[in-house]
């Protein structure tokens, strides 16, 4: 890192705030972080799920990532969120002056639009990393009360977890039920391609979630809570159906595995909205834009800080050059 500062590049860009910890003490080049959560909002959504002492030790380190989140970012010429909701909720929580904002993007050509199955089929699919304890948590949620309902109207309902790492306690439960984990898969298409609903159970998390506009690009319905569509500019009952409580979610699941019309309606408008606003090449320019804006102002010596003073509440701001 220090070698590659040495050569003098024209702007830094950091990757998530954990990133940050990388960098010297002190920067003297334009600096970018691209902060794809309110990093502190997962500890705190998970401190009001638990119970007993987990909910003590969340606490906990949400006050730990708060502290650490804000010193962070407060290092940055510029900040950019992955929506409008994160920019706001960053700069209120950590008095940034200025949060840029770039659209979540998806390949369009790699997530195909694949209309669903018109065959009779009760299948639905989720997608994650089992091992992120928001998705386990979320798959908990969708086991324990979504699925009986689910099952109790649709018998021959079956569900696939597609992703690595899932807790073997959630593994086992699952044996009972007509559930398939599948572990880690090259290519998720096949899975997601084959199934009729695309539910997203998360009651945890933050940021925007990717797997959202890959399922919504590929044209399966989604159901979704409003967390794991939180960010994203798209409209419940047009592009995707919202349900916060075991029985909204278990009700829209058994909609859209009955009224085939919905799914294509919901399949073809949810794709049109993708491919006009969150392309890649449409993302790229707002990157782009963003990271020659802060380049200029930084040649602009007052938009350009040096950086010192490692102490107990973080790294601060020393003086403008």
């Amino acid at each position: 890192m220090l070698a590659t500062l040495a050569d003098q590049p024209d702007i830094v860009l950091v990757d998530f705030p954990h990133a940050g910890v990388l960098l010297p003490a002190r920067l003297d080049v334009a600096s970018v972080m691209f902060t794809h959560n309110v990093e502190a909002e997962i500890f705190e959504r998970h401190a009001e799920l638990a119970a007993g002492p987990m909910r003590r030790i969340w606490r906990s380190q949400a006050a730990k990532m708060r502290r650490f989140e804000g010193d962070t970012l407060r290092r940055f010429n510029q900040v950019i969120a992955v929506s409008a909701r994160d920019a706001a909720a960053l700069s209120q929580r950590y008095a940034l002056a200025d949060v840029a904002v770039i659209d979540t993007g998806v390949d369009l050509d790699f997530f195909a639009f694949r209309p669903p199955p018109q065959e009779p089929s009760s299948e639905i699919v989720f997608t994650g990393t089992m091992s992120w304890p928001a998705n386990a948590e979320g798959i908990a949620w969708l086991m324990d009360e979504i699925w009986p309902l689910v099952v109790a109207a649709r018998p021959d309902a079956r569900a696939v977890i597609v992703g690595r790492g899932a807790p073997e306690a959630l593994v086992t439960r699952a044996k009972s039920l007509n559930w398939r984990f599948t572990g880690f898969v090259d290519d998720i298409r096949p899975h997601v391609g084959g199934s009729q609903v695309y539910v997203i159970p998360l009651r945890v998390g933050s940021g925007t979630r990717i797997k959202a506009f890959e399922a919504l690009a590929m044209g399966r319905p989604v159901v979704s809570t409003t967390i794991g569509i939180e960010g994203l500019d798209i409209t419940d009952g047009l592009h995707f159906l919202a349900a916060d409580t075991a029985e909204q979610f278990a009700g829209a699941i058994l909609r859209l595995l009955g009224d085939a019309p919905l799914r294509d309606d919901l399949a073809h408008t949810a794709r049109a909205l993708v491919e006009e606003k969150f392309s890649w090449s449409h993302v790229a320019r707002q990157f782009e834009g963003i990271c020659l804006t802060t380049l200029a102002r930084s040649r602009d010596r007052n938009g350009l800080h040096r950086w010192a003073d490692v102490g107990e509440d973080g790294i601060r701001p020393t003086e403008e050059l």
